[in-house]
């Protein structure tokens, strides 16, 4: 799952994290799922996900120091399932070992890797998730240039799969950028392989009951060299007039 939970945003009154937190934990629950990739995740968020969720555990670091400053782009990973190898993170920037802006970004930006092994086929793979600039034309651009470079990098022969929040809409030259055949290593957007696909095709709302005719696809799963995918879903669910973000979790079950 890529999923942007929102950051703990008082001025969101009846929609803040306070009234989601808990319906965010039993949406995860009920999925029973392996990964999530989240986004927006300001520490005392990450301290509540990890009591609250222990069967996971949780990699990355805030985006403003490397350490707990600003939003993290987590990853949580089922304990009894996986195993971690290595992981790390990169800013996306002209400096991407150190925290930093990048080109016309507004805000530090980057992106949490982890190698896993799967404790049941033994099989190991990469898990990378990011977040996007929201106002740097430029930065979402050089952006998705260094993702690609450093996703195939790490990934090598690995199979890669890359969540994010990337502020972009499909037919955007940085999503292109992703997607761009390139042999071995070409990553392909799971909505566009899913043997069965459900859900609207948006997945970003702002809490606002904008036209479904406004609503923007912003949040996706990449994949590369993952033959088999059974389904894709936007969960555009609400309880009551609650949502669990103001972005939709995407859903991914696919077979390594």
């Amino acid at each position: 799952m890529s999923f942007n939970i929102r950051y703990d945003e008082p001025e969101d009154g009846p929609q803040n994290w306070h009234h989601r937190k808990e319906n965010v934990v039993s949406m995860i629950k009920f999925y029973d799922l392996d990964i999530i990739g989240m986004q927006e995740v300001l520490v005392s968020q990450l301290n509540y996900l990890k009591e609250n969720l222990k069967e996971y555990q949780a990699i990355g670091v805030g985006r403003i120091d490397g350490k707990e400053k600003g939003e993290f782009p987590s990853v949580f990973f089922r304990k009894d399932r996986f195993k971690e190898l290595k992981s790390g993170t990169f800013w996306l920037s002209e400096t991407p070992g150190k925290a930093s802006k990048g080109w016309d970004a507004a805000l530090e930006r980057n992106a949490t890797w982890v190698v896993l092994k799967d404790k049941t086929t033994g099989k190991e793979f990469i898990f990378i998730n990011t977040h996007f600039d929201h106002l740097g034309k430029q930065a979402r651009i050089e952006s998705a240039k260094l993702l690609k470079s450093k996703a195939t990098e790490l990934a090598a022969e690995r199979q890669l799969i890359l969540t994010g929040d990337f502020n972009l809409e499909p037919e955007s030259e940085g999503i292109q950028t992703i997607t761009k055949p390139e042999g071995r290593n070409t990553l392909v957007n799971s909505s566009s392989v899913a043997e069965i696909a459900y859900g609207p095709n948006w997945t970003f709302t702002g809490f606002k009951n904008r036209p479904f005719d406004q609503r923007v696809v912003i949040d996706y799963i990449f994949l590369k060299n993952i033959k088999t995918v059974y389904r894709y879903a936007v969960i555009a669910e609400k309880l009551n007039d609650l949502q669990l973000s103001d972005h939709c979790p995407v859903f991914v079950q696919l077979e390594l």
